[in-house]
């Protein structure tokens, strides 16, 4: 029996650590590629514009309507907020969703959307429908006031959409929500 040749040993050996080389290589630069960071965005300094042919334009005749009624009406939160689990309206949901409504029944025209969000916390399956239930507990409380239920659709976007970031209570309980939107008027 002949000894194997340390020339074909080498060989061999020398292709494994050759292919082990391009493997490590390929493998650093996909971790390397994975782990950068982001340029930075440069601070963008608006310049100003100078206008120098100014025309004085005479107001007198024109009619300022209701600015002053519009300007001190306070502006109605677009969120009702919902517990853990829960799909149930509180007093002050409900006061707010009052305030719709009557902003609503003035304008026949307008058609509602409203949303049902949830948390990070359950499956897709199961805030789906929580969303479901929560954006229908608002129509159903803005129909008993009066709002016609044709002129209200509902979605629910489960936990795809939130609004705020983070995994703790403060961040869930912004995120347990019946989002109200005018879309359209009506047509």
């Amino acid at each position: 029996m002949r000894p194997p040749d340390l020339f074909v040993i080498m060989k061999g050996m020398s292709m494994n650590i050759r292919t082990a080389s391009v493997f490590a290589g390929a493998s650093l630069l996909l971790l390397g590629a994975c782990a950068s960071k982001p340029e930075p965005v440069a601070d963008v300094t608006p310049t100003a514009t100078v206008v120098e042919d100014v025309a004085t334009v005479d107001t007198t005749n024109v009619d300022d309507g209701n600015v002053g009624q519009i300007a001190q009406a306070a502006a109605l939160g677009d969120r009702v907020y919902f517990d853990l689990n829960g799909d149930a309206l509180d007093s002050d949901d409900q006061g707010l969703l009052k305030q719709h409504a009557m902003k609503y029944a003035q304008d026949p025209a307008v058609r509602i959307l409203v949303a049902g969000n949830c948390d990070e916390r359950g499956t897709r399956e199961y805030n789906l429908a929580l969303g479901e239930r929560r954006a229908s507990t608002v129509k159903d409380y803005l129909v008993s006031l009066g709002i016609a239920p044709s002129r209200i659709d509902t979605i629910s976007y489960g936990k795809e959409r939130p609004i705020a970031a983070g995994t703790d209570e403060a961040a869930w309980s912004m995120n347990r929500n019946g989002f109200i939107q005018v879309v359209s008027p009506n047509s």
